[in-house]
């Protein structure tokens, strides 16, 4: 594309001087791009006397034909620019099903208000998404760096807490454990195939084996069932003050934590990001709108 820039300037020009001046390059490499544009399509475009240019005839079909075909294309840039950097499209987003609730409705409302004209479609789906093959612009991903695909940009939005939670009947009736080991004797809700339950506490992490009565694949789909009063489960610290489980679900035993994970933006790695995935990007990094991580203690 460059060496049919440099021809076509050429022939504007009338000279490889002139040519070279007009693109702030070298007349030696004015004409080494036209030499190589000469030897890939094996036919002289430019006839050379010491005086003046001209245009052999097969040059004078390649420059109209050439002509065209690079306006077509900054004419497409320039429109594919505009959109890079225009307020408006549609972004599509998708998230675990846990993060659902009011917290991300709150944050999304404030970047819609700043950008009325770029439409937010938000899918909630546990499972890893792959953002090329299906179309998203971005994902918030629970998930360390490292395990991220290549090609993948990650932005630490804020640090994931899970602590467990069990519901206030349930907590009534079968009474509230006063220390790990008190675990052995409860119900659990758990999230996949583990049996075993990791607490990050005062002393070290610890190992406690869960009384599985229900398995979820998704986190939604446990939380539900622990304000439900079916069992403990750890829970990710934004359901704690969630105004639908905070009057149902009190954390438990609250020293002793899941170990610390971090909620990513996750974005496809290109030259030219969207202006509309940078300006939410952007928005949610800030730290006035940034989604802080919520301080749990017991509650009564």
């Amino acid at each position: 594309m460059v060496s049919i820039k440099v021809f076509q300037q050429v022939v504007q020009d009338g000279s490889f001087v002139a040519a070279a001046e007009h693109l702030d390059l070298s007349t030696a490499s004015v004409s080494k791009h036209v030499m190589s544009l000469e030897k890939r399509l094996g036919v002289r475009l430019l006839s050379r006397s010491s005086r003046a240019l001209s245009l052999t005839e097969p040059g004078r079909v390649y420059f109209e034909r050439s002509k065209t075909i690079v306006d077509d294309l900054e004419t497409a840039e320039l429109e594919l620019g505009s959109l890079n950097s225009a307020a408006r499209g549609t972004l599509r987003v998708t998230a675990p099903t846990w993060l659902a609730g009011q917290r991300l409705a709150d944050l999304v409302a404030r970047y819609q208000r700043l950008y009325p004209d770029i439409v937010l479609d938000v899918s909630f789906d546990d499972r890893v998404v792959d953002l090329v093959a299906e179309g998203y612009d971005l994902a918030l991903r629970v998930v360390p760096h490292h395990l991220l695909p290549a090609g993948l940009i990650a932005r630490p939005l804020r640090d994931v807490t899970s602590v467990l939670g069990g519901s206030r009947e349930y907590l009534k009736r079968l009474g509230t454990p006063a220390s790990p080991e008190d675990l052995r004797n409860h119900r659990f809700v758990a999230v996949g195939g583990s049996d075993v339950l990791s607490l990050a506490g005062p002393t070290g992490l610890i190992d406690v084996p869960m009384k599985v009565v229900m398995r979820y694949r998704s986190v939604m789909g446990v939380a539900n069932a622990v304000a439900a009063g079916i069992g403990l489960a750890p829970l990710p610290d934004i359901f704690f003050e969630d105004q639908m489980f905070k009057p149902l679900v009190k954390p438990v035993l609250p020293a002793y934590r899941m170990p610390t994970r971090t909620a990513h933006l996750v974005y496809v790695s290109r030259k030219y990001v969207p202006f509309k995935i940078r300006s939410f990007v952007d928005f949610a990094l800030d730290p006035v709108n940034r989604v802080s991580t919520p301080t749990i203690e017991g509650v009564d």
